[in-house]
């Protein structure tokens, strides 16, 4: 029997809406620190080997990857006064905020197995508690509406909120808390500095986490809630597996997994290729910062649009083809002898309208991928019966964080590649180390792009497809309540 809901919902307002979007940034606060600076900061500042550092990120990944789907299996069946999923959403906002700013603390003088063993420690609690935010949720959207559309644009709101809030704090990191001194001193790769930008973010992250959860808790007499039913572990289990063998689902996570080994290489890189290859000052980092703002409202309002005049689909096909040419083209033509010298204005221009280019389309790429995710729950209930969103979600997590582990490890082993020296001062690198790094970076992101792309063609859930499970459920839920009315139902 699928979950009902308990009242009839009205039109969701604008402030619901808006609160609801703000909890992104709780998670790409954290993501964006984790992704951006770790790795720079626990091997340039603290002394860790790259290796070292990445390989702990990818267990702690590993780990959330396994918790994930646990999570959302037991708040898809949740019953509590405060509905399913917001009990763990206000369970997170302390441990949270607690963890991410002892990672940025790690005590000094210990010896690199104790340390290693502190950041590990560390981000296994930031990333479990964190999947006690922000998939119940995610979960939540397919829950607040059905609609084909406002679900895209809701979406929209969640990515704008979570860019903007990850870009401020990295412009903060860059003009407030770590600032380069005029003479090139000071910056990120100073220990000073941290401590003020780790609290400041822990508490933001905390106070989100709990003002979103609050901001939708209104929602809550209109929420599903599970049938009262005894749920065994092997009967878990068995609905786990029905409802993950939906084949739009397995195709969005295939290409998910192969997007998040990259997007894991990336992240780990970013601050290598902006510092060291294209040899940029904190103060450009903070102007590129500024250019990412403007390509996630860009990207943010023009997602919607675009999906609704090319299909979902279509339109994360196109964009997220774009976004990888924006990203690698001009790291391969610095390689062929075609871009403008380092420290150049030409060469800052073209890198601000390509940070522009690339990131709006893939704010676009996001917003429809994750509307796409939300369409298959309507198309799994109508198979098992069953509404099954955090499982969805914590599944889709899940096979990401498992792979793009392999994206972070894969950029410490890329840096030993290179032999890339430990300590190492912007200008001072040698040119052959930075084009070994690059000549390894770009086959591998591309292979893993490329096969992400490929995989969304088999995508086969349209407008009318959505529409259609709709009806499908509506007679469903029709014919429940004639039953229970003791009448014949009326489904053909």
């Amino acid at each position: 029997m699928s979950s009902t809901t308990t009242a009839e919902r009205p039109p969701l307002t604008l402030g619901v809406k808006l609160l609801y979007g703000m909890g992104a940034a709780a998670n790409t606060i954290k993501q964006r620190g984790v992704s951006t600076f770790l790795l720079l900061f626990y091997n340039q500042v603290v002394g860790l080997p790259p290796a070292m550092v990445s390989g702990a990120i990818a267990i702690a990944l590993a780990v959330d990857a396994v918790v994930d789907p646990m999570v959302g299996q037991v708040s898809d069946n949740f019953r509590s006064r405060w509905g399913r999923r917001h009990p763990f959403m206000y369970a997170a906002a302390l441990p949270v905020g607690v963890g991410f700013f002892l990672l940025w603390n790690p005590p000094h003088g210990w010896e690199q197995q104790a340390l290693f063993v502190y950041m590990l420690t560390c981000l296994l609690v930031i990333r479990v508690f964190d999947t006690f935010f922000e998939l119940p949720s995610s979960a939540l959207l397919a829950e607040l509406t059905d609609k084909y559309d406002e679900r895209t644009s809701m979406i929209a709101i969640r990515q704008l909120f979570g860019v903007i809030g990850a870009l401020l704090m990295t412009l903060a990191v860059y003009q407030v808390f770590l600032r380069e001194n005029p003479d090139g001193s000071g910056g990120v790769t100073q220990r000073e500095g941290w401590f003020a930008y780790s609290i400041v973010a822990a508490m933001i992250i905390s106070l989100v986490i709990l003002a979103s959860s609050w901001g939708t808790h209104s929602q809550i007499p209109f929420l599903r809630q599970p049938p009262s039913r005894k749920v065994t572990f092997a009967g878990m289990a068995k609905e786990m597996g029905e409802t993950l063998k939906n084949r739009s689902f397995l195709v969005l996570t295939v290409s998910g997994m192969f997007m998040s080994m990259s997007l894991g290489l990336k992240g780990a890189l970013e601050l290598y290729f902006s510092l060291y290859f294209w040899g940029l000052n904190q103060a450009q980092l903070s102007l590129l910062t500024v250019a990412g703002m403007i390509a996630s409202v860009s990207g943010a309002a023009l997602a919607a649009p675009v999906a609704k005049r090319l299909g979902k689909r279509n339109g994360a096909i196109i964009m997220f083809a774009g976004a990888v040419v924006a990203l690698v083209g001009p790291i391969f033509l610095r390689l062929i002898g075609l871009m403008p010298p380092n420290g150049s204005t030409a060469l800052f221009v073209i890198l601000f309208i390509d940070v522009i280019l690339n990131g709006a389309m893939a704010i676009m790429t996001g917003v429809m991928l994750a509307s796409m995710i939300a369409d298959v729950v309507e198309e799994s209930e109508v198979q098992t019966g069953r509404r099954s969103e955090g499982l969805l979600m914590s599944a889709d997590n899940l096979f990401k964080k498992l792979v793009s582990g392999v994206g972070v490890f894969a950029s410490g082993l890329v840096l030993a590649f290179a032999q890339f020296p430990q300590g190492a001062k912007r200008g001072e690198v040698p040119e052959d180390i930075l084009h070994a790094m690059a000549w390894v970076y770009l086959p591998v992101i591309l292979g893993f792009y490329s096969i992400a792309i490929l995989g969304l063609f088999l995508f086969r859930i349209d407008r009318k497809t959505h529409e259609d499970n709709l009806a499908i459920l509506r007679a469903r839920a029709e014919a429940e309540a004639e039953i229970e009315q003791g009448r014949p139902p009326t489904l053909p």
